[in-house]
């Protein structure tokens, strides 16, 4: 829109705001151009990195006219499974695999291939999976509270944390809109809530109220409190929260939010498979649980420190109310009747499968330890970066340690330990990095050299402050414009190169 058409379509706005929006949309065209001229680099090396193989590896534009031999398809991918495992088993990712231990993927993948046909959707053909489903539910609302209240606590396995978030989210706005004859609901959330409750604001027109955090990178109280109004169906905290890895005061916020009558979640995807052994070992965990009266529902991913295969989660209610409104069910289709938990028909089976054999198989003996191994080197390496003058670590975390620095570009230093082989996590508001820790790093001599490759990383950025290439352009470019059309339109172009065939 030029600015003669902008003047015309808000010539109502004051004198000053008018001129302050035309002083915006001047800036426009340069930011967009330098998002065009960055992208373009940038998604040119994502290419390289995100489509390796070539001509190495079979490729198909269509399906072949004679099926590929089953031994070839299985040394195609045995030898990606080689090239792709180095990063991952030595421990340079943040988070992404949370135990990796051989014996243990070859074991869950013996599950995974008994029950590779099953299907909870047909539960008179497969009973087990049901049954492995209710017991998963059952265990995680155990660890999770269940047993410190004389409410029924209930839920339903799902994919994954999104899901998991999104079906609350639905279940909330049902409820609230026959229980309460709400039309234009809201919900409150702090500021580094996960992007899957801005998902689901979307998906259910649900109106997102997002309030920055307090200067301890955990949620705002009271201005939490003051957000809240009559269309309000949902208050979220976390346990503890992706970016900073620090655990919201969900009790506060979780008792204002019984007292208004509204939900609560607990968005424990990342911590629910930490926290409650985490307390037993000793360390300062406040509660965030269903031993709250006032939490009303909680997210727990199984398939993160819960070391289940990717694709599984739980998401807990209290009450069958809250779980009835998230359910699907039809009595009035010609194909018969049908019902479904989630946001799926049919599932895979075999998931559910993987994800009762983690829990049983790991006991909580496993989780205690692994626990204990995770924690000591958070601290390791939270006592590190301290130590690093440059760099100052978020909040006060246990195991996602996050660090920022006043005194150079953070995104350099995050390309310096990419080069290294490092695959980190960029972070936004306030510019950071963060390190999920996982089994992968509690190994001999990861934290160490985490340390020491952060340590050069930093003093290579001092030496070369403006650097070229990498991705700090990107992020330090995305973190500053106020454009979110044009950050959105450079991430749907990264999309769009996933989906590129070789």
């Amino acid at each position: 829109m030029d600015l003669e058409a902008l003047g015309e379509k808000f010539a109502w706005l004051p004198e000053p705001a008018l001129k302050a929006l035309e002083k915006i949309a001047r800036k426009v065209p340069a930011i967009r151009e330098q998002i065009d001229r960055e992208g373009a680099g940038v998604m040119e090396a994502l290419r390289e990195e995100l489509k390796p193989y070539g001509e190495e590896a079979l490729s198909f534009r269509q399906i072949p006219a004679e099926g590929v031999a089953r031994a070839r398809v299985l040394d195609q991918m045995e030898r990606f499974y080689e090239q792709e495992k180095a990063s991952w088993e030595g421990g340079f990712v943040s988070g992404a695999v949370y135990h990796g231990d051989p014996a243990f993927i070859e074991f869950l993948n013996r599950v995974y291939a008994i029950n590779s046909q099953s299907n909870p959707l047909h539960a008179d053909v497969w009973p087990s999976t049901t049954k492995f489903e209710a017991e998963i539910v059952r265990m995680t609302a155990g660890m999770l509270g269940a047993g410190e209240t004389e409410d029924e606590i209930v839920g339903t396995v799902s994919s994954g944390g999104t899901e998991s978030i999104l079906l609350a989210v639905k279940a909330y706005r049902d409820w609230a809109r026959q229980a309460r004859g709400i039309r234009r609901p809201n919900m409150v959330i702090p500021s580094t809530a996960h992007a899957a409750f801005d998902k689901a604001a979307q998906y259910f027109e649900v109106r997102l109220v997002s309030v920055p955090v307090a200067a301890d990178c955990r949620a705002d109280v009271g201005a939490m409190q003051a957000a809240v109004d009559g269309n309000t169906i949902l208050m979220v905290g976390s346990a503890p929260g992706f970016p900073h890895g620090v655990i919201d005061p969900i009790a506060e916020l979780s008792e204002f939010a019984k007292g208004r009558g509204i939900g609560f979640h607990t968005d424990a995807c990342l911590g629910g498979f930490v926290l409650p052994w985490a307390r037993q070992l000793g360390y300062p965990v406040p509660e965030f649980d269903f031993a709250l009266p006032g939490v009303t529902s909680i997210s727990v991913d199984t398939h993160k420190y819960g070391y289940a295969a990717k694709g599984s989660s739980v998401v807990l209610y209290r009450g069958k109310d809250l779980r009835h409104s998230q359910y699907y069910t039809t009595g009035r289709w010609s194909g018969g009747l049908y019902a479904s938990p989630t946001f799926a028909g049919s599932r895979a089976g075999a998931l559910s499968a993987v994800c009762w054999a983690a829990l049983v198989s790991t006991g909580e003996a496993g989780y205690l330890e692994a626990t204990r191994r995770i924690l000591e080197t958070g601290e390791a390496i939270k006592a590190g970066v301290r130590a690093i003058p440059e760099l100052e670590v978020l909040g006060d975390p246990l195991w996602v340690i996050a660090f920022k620095s006043d005194k150079l570009d953070v995104y350099r230093v995050m390309d310096a330990m990419g080069a290294k082989g490092w695959s980190l996590n960029g972070l936004f508001d306030p510019p950071a990095v963060h390190l999920a820790i996982t089994q992968r790093h509690a190994q001999p001599g990861v934290a160490e050299r985490f340390l020491d490759d952060l340590a050069e990383a930093v003093r290579a950025v001092k030496e070369d402050p403006a650097g070229e290439g990498g991705m700090a352009p990107v992020y330090g470019m995305t973190a500053s414009t106020p454009f979110k059309g044009m950050v959105d339109d450079f991430l749907k172009l990264y999309l769009d190169v996933l989906y590129e065939v070789d």
